[in-house]
């Protein structure tokens, strides 16, 4: 095949032939021979029959589609082989063109278009429906559209300009008041946007536009609204549900067409927990309920209603009476409590004593009854009086069985129900509204330490002490652990100040016994160290020996006191240290010099050390 170029229009269905391919063989002249042919696999619009080399449309083909909009030509290279794995092979490269049809129908945004028109607006313009269309398909040719067909309500009001700029004018102006538009306020037309060439809608199921067109005509406002009752009054229960309807106000305007009034609530209506219990809504005047209504707060509320047509109002007074309802539930006090009580307790008593108290708002006590809906295992316990009062004692009904196991449980959880109906008869209790409050009560069976606990098979009593939690002692496990937080912080506080006293208590001990020394130790002698040649002081009584330092000198006190004696030790001393200093001085200068510096700085806490010749220097 030689031909290169091949064009198609737009959407054709899956399995459209596009072309044959076709392709020889010199190695098969006089002999039939096999061809396959293929085409890249990334190609997504056709496939090609590897044998017979037709070439098929697999994938759907818009010429609106951003890939082919502004080049809407497909390139595709066809390669024919003589063998499937390692023969020879030829390509040949084809252009498809894609050609574009009116599959699309002009569509407009919006399609609805809303103005209002003073009633004496002067004729003219009123929309530029053009800005609003547009036409999808990709050639001039098939993108271009006219708008017809301008019909509706009140249509010889209006007309268009023409087909191809979609003016809307209007062609007079209107006046409500006259006899030619009473009543006329809202005209409601339609015009069709359709396409100047062939319409071709089969691929997609398109068809033309349609843009509807409402104009109010605005009244001139003369007259205030007047309500048609100057007051109202409703009567409303107070259970009535919130969102619920109660009633409704109603004006008008004298105007012609009468104007659009608008209601609200002005003042009143107001309560503590709400700015306003009543809704009103601004269309229709409807009165609905936004809050809970309370006999027992307000007995009556009384509102001021507004009616206005935007630029004039009129007000009216709407009283609502609460009606009394039974919608309170009895509250008790206790509402929960957890006691024991023993096994051997006298059926009659009143259990620890305990007693509850209800109060009802919108009851009297007398209608109370009492009765456990749940838990009274054996029925041991019970209520007295069970109604007719506002305080109930728990009583032991039955004694506790559990030698003979008529009784397994030991600790009962009673769920106590008082409904405020005792002095309804039967049969209004199935249609007065009745209200009940609760009490939960936990009760533990303590059983008798004085006897012994039988086992009677297959029965096994076991006693068993339990630790409730409760809720409402949520707090416990927060201070216990903060309180076990606090305890540790001052106990490593305290480790921390008993070290720090131990390792300061030695070196005091060290600094007050040298101190004492210096205090005690009187040097009365004075001498010349002949190694280093250093002047020290001693005592002539204990030996005890010191540097001498530059700027010291002896006690004033002493020194007339001390001078012989100084000098016949020193003497003594110096004789001995210079003897032994020249016979070890060449062998041993180095262990001298250190031993000497040594002497020279002690130990902290030491107040003598001892020197080459053995002699104590007290610093």
């Amino acid at each position: 095949s030689k031909q290169r170029i091949y064009r198609i229009p737009e959407e054709q269905s899956p399995g459209t032939v596009v072309a044959n391919i076709t392709a020889k063989d010199p190695d098969d002249e006089g002999s039939p021979g096999r061809l396959f042919f293929s085409i890249p696999p990334s190609n997504r619009y056709f496939s090609i029959d590897p044998l017979t080399g037709m070439l098929q449309v697999t994938g759907r083909i818009d010429r609106e589609d951003t890939r082919l909009w502004l080049y809407p030509n497909i390139s595709l290279v066809i390669r024919v082989e003589d063998s499937p794995t390692a023969g020879h092979y030829s390509e040949l490269e084809i252009t498809i063109t894609v050609d574009d049809v009116n599959d699309n129908s002009p569509k407009c945004n919006p399609s609805t278009f809303r103005k209002e028109v003073n009633e004496n607006t002067i004729a003219g313009t009123l929309f530029h429906l053009r800005d609003f269309c547009k036409d999808m398909d990709a050639d001039p040719s098939n993108n271009r559209f006219n708008f017809t067909g301008l019909s509706g309500f009140g249509s010889n009001n209006f007309a268009l300009e023409s087909a191809v700029s979609g003016r809307l004018v209007m062609t007079e102006s209107i006046d409500l008041e006259s006899s030619a538009h009473l009543g006329l306020e809202v005209y409601s037309l339609t015009v069709r946007v359709q396409d100047v060439a062939r319409a071709d809608y089969s691929s997609n199921l398109l068809f033309p536009d349609t843009i509807y067109i409402y104009i109010r005509i605005k009244p001139v406002n003369e007259f205030f609204p007047v309500f048609s009752n100057s007051s109202y009054e409703f009567d409303v229960p107070e259970i009535t549900k919130v969102g619920s309807s109660i009633g409704r106000v109603h004006a008008r305007d004298k105007d012609w067409p009468p104007s659009v009034i608008t209601y609200s609530i002005v003042s009143g209506g107001g309560t503590m927990d709400y700015t306003n219990v009543f809704w009103i809504s601004p269309t229709t005047g409807g009165l609905k309920i936004l809050g809970h209504l309370d006999y027992e707060t307000a007995k009556k509320h009384i509102l001021t209603v507004q009616a206005s047509d935007q630029q004039k109002t009129a007000t009216a007074s709407v009283t609502v009476n609460i009606l009394e309802a039974n919608d309170e539930e009895p509250v008790c006090s206790p509402d929960f409590y957890s006691f024991q009580v023993p096994v051997t307790l006298a059926v009659g008593t009143n259990i620890n004593g305990f007693k509850i108290e209800c109060q009802d708002r919108d009851s009297d006590p007398r209608s109370f009854r009492y009765f456990i809906n749940e838990g009274n295992i054996n029925n041991h316990f019970t209520f007295s009086p069970s109604a007719g009062s506002n305080t109930s004692r728990l009583i032991l009904a039955s004694r506790f069985d559990y030698e003979r196991g008529l009784d397994t449980k030991w600790t009962y959880r009673l769920r106590v129900y008082i409904t405020d109906d005792n002095l309804l008869s039967a049969r209004d209790r199935t249609t007065h509204l009745i209200k009940t409050g609760t009490v939960n009560l936990s009760i533990r069976v303590v059983p008798d330490p004085m006897t012994a606990t039988t086992t009677t098979a297959p029965f096994t009593v076991v006693t068993r002490r339990e630790n409730s939690y409760s809720d409402s002692a949520w707090y416990v496990p927060f201070v216990v652990s903060l309180g076990g937080l606090l305890l540790l912080g001052l106990l490593g506080y305290l480790g921390v100040l008993l070290s720090t006293c131990i390792r300061a208590r030695c070196p005091l001990a060290g600094a007050i016994d040298g101190a004492m020394t210096k205090l005690n130790t009187v040097f009365d002698g004075e001498a010349r160290d002949p190694v280093t040649g250093r002047l020290y002081e001693f005592n002539t009584r204990s030996g005890a020996r010191r540097w001498k330092k530059s700027d010291e000198s002896l006690q004033p006190a002493l020194v007339k006191r001390l001078t012989s004696s100084a000098i016949h030790h020193s003497g003594q001393g110096t004789s001995r240290a210079e003897a032994s200093s020249i016979k070890e001085r060449s062998e041993k200068r180095k262990e001298l010099t250190a031993e000497t510096k040594f002497a020279a700085k002690p130990l902290a806490g030491q107040a003598e050390t001892t020197g080459q010749d053995g002699m104590r220097l007290q610093k």
